[in-house]
């Protein structure tokens, strides 16, 4: 599979800058867009769309039945992205200790969204940006990325917990979470911390294509429960979750 290579240098240059400065980076949904400016964005209606047909999450050790969830591993290099043969999706008890230390199976991305043109586009941009990032002796022929679609529902009696297991790592290298729809959500704050986990800023994401950038190994990050605006209405919030780890 292949995607674009064309986006704004310029504004990769600047993201660059500002995640090795910082860690970690909240991108606009304007910036985001120009950022993967060859993208097919008349599409986005129809990538959105199927978070509407994901499966239940059923390993939250919780208890809870408020994530829905599809999983999808690409191998992603310069030259191609491919999709890798269904895999579970596994972190250690060190980076999750909610829901760690097991093969969590989830269903896979449906045929169409596997291949979208805008997964691609974005799988494409990451992999520019990431490697630019990291230093050419630890450059990885290829990338191992994982891409997850979750929906967190809320009720008025149960808040949805789009971060479980609190402020965390991943245990990979890189992580940009992309806000795919909000509906009648309240609240849901990115918060960033330091090593010491001390607080370094926090931002929501609002509007569809906001986005969060993520050095993995500088920085914790969360997201606060959310609620419902309107109780007696359904309230979800949609994100496309992308880690890239030097496989």
């Amino acid at each position: 599979m292949h995607a674009s290579t064309h986006h704004d240098q310029r504004l990769v240059t600047d993201l660059a800058q500002h995640l090795a400065q910082t860690g970690f980076a909240f991108v606009a949904a304007a910036r985001f867009k120009q950022w993967l400016c060859a993208a097919d964005w008349q599409r986005w209606s129809e990538f959105a769309a199927s978070w509407n047909d994901l499966g239940v999450d059923t390993y939250m050790a919780d208890g809870g039945r408020y994530r829905r969830r599809r999983f999808e591993a690409y191998a992603v290099s310069a030259h191609s992205i491919q999709r890798k043969p269904r895999q579970p999706h596994y972190q250690s008890r060190d980076y999750n200790a909610v829901n760690g230390g097991i093969e969590r199976w989830f269903l896979p991305f449906t045929e169409p969204i596997a291949a979208h043109p805008l997964l691609l586009a974005i799988l494409r941009g990451c992999e520019q940006l990431f490697t630019a990032l990291t230093p050419a002796v630890s450059q990885p022929a290829q990338w191992h990325v994982e891409c997850h679609q979750f929906r967190i529902e809320a009720r008025a009696d149960a808040p949805g917990q789009p971060t479980p297991e609190g402020l965390h790592r991943d245990g990979v290298d890189w992580v940009l979470v992309l806000l795919i729809a909000r509906e009648n959500i309240a609240e849901g704050i990115t918060t960033i911390h330091d090593e010491r986990r001390q607080p370094l800023g926090e931002f929501t994401l609002i509007e569809s294509c906001d986005a969060a950038l993520v050095d993995d190994a500088r920085v914790y990050h969360g997201v606060t429960p959310v609620r419902p605006l309107n109780p007696a209405l359904p309230a979800h919030r949609d994100v496309l979750v992308v880690t890239f780890r030097r496989g």
